[in-house]
């Protein structure tokens, strides 16, 4: 079967042989179910009833803020877990809106069903336990970066912690609309927040590279 090729890629299935998950499989309730284009997965406050692991396509993250403004929290592609880690707990509720990128299709596994994989491999008892701890910090550096009043602290944050290459350059990975919906402004405010941080003679940017030409000068942004 293809879909358990690409399950047992997810990070909560991952280190268990293809023939050993579908066994797994086969003693639980779970279905496969496909979506469209911006079709809605979860609505943020929905409860998390369920693990849902994307096996095509991806999805993102995203809430609004009191302005109006859409904040992109996380893009999530195959093979990974939407909501993994609020499965359990007192308000194991989605945190956020949850919508597909593209067609795509996702394996649910109800709450009950997964405790019963849970008991029955230890390798997924660690996995899933190794995936709520990275969670929690990927949370937590992500309201320190939300906690940042400028676009250009916003800016300085990002850049500082993409990792250059061997030559010192940053390699942005996303589009400047991309950066616009994760800082949850208009696209326009970011080019002229690296216009001005380049203008500066902090940075040097051309398309998606970046030189930090004064990193003492844009660590001050993080300040403001």
């Amino acid at each position: 079967m293809d879909w358990i090729e690409k399950a047992s890629q997810c990070p909560i299935l991952k280190g268990v042989a293809p023939d050993n998950l579908l066994n797994l499989f086969s003693k639980l309730q779970f279905q496969i179910k496909s979506y469209q284009k911006d079709e809605v997965l979860a609505i943020q406050g929905d409860e998390v009833n369920r693990l849902m692991i994307i096996i095509e396509g991806s999805a993102r993250g995203e809430m609004t803020d009191f302005s109006g403004h859409i904040i992109k929290i996380e893009d999530v592609a195959a093979p990974k877990p939407l909501a993994g880690a609020f499965l359990f707990g007192n308000d194991n509720r989605f945190p956020v809106d949850v919508l597909a990128n593209e067609p795509l299709k996702v394996l649910i596994i109800y709450r009950d069903e997964f405790l019963k994989l849970l008991r029955m491999n230890e390798i997924v008892q660690m996995n899933y336990l190794n995936l709520v701890g990275s969670k929690a910090q990927f949370l937590s550096r992500k309201i320190k970066f939300l906690s940042f009043k400028t676009i250009k602290g916003k800016i300085a944050h990002y850049l500082i912690g993409l990792k250059p290459d061997q030559n010192g350059t940053i390699h942005i990975p996303s589009s400047q609309q991309e950066l616009a919906d994760l800082f949850g402004v208009a696209r326009p405010s970011v080019a002229r927040a690296l216009g001005e941080l380049e203008q500066e003679g902090l940075i040097s940017a051309q398309n998606r590279t970046v030189d930090i030409l004064d990193k003492p000068g844009l660590l001050k942004y993080l300040n403001e």
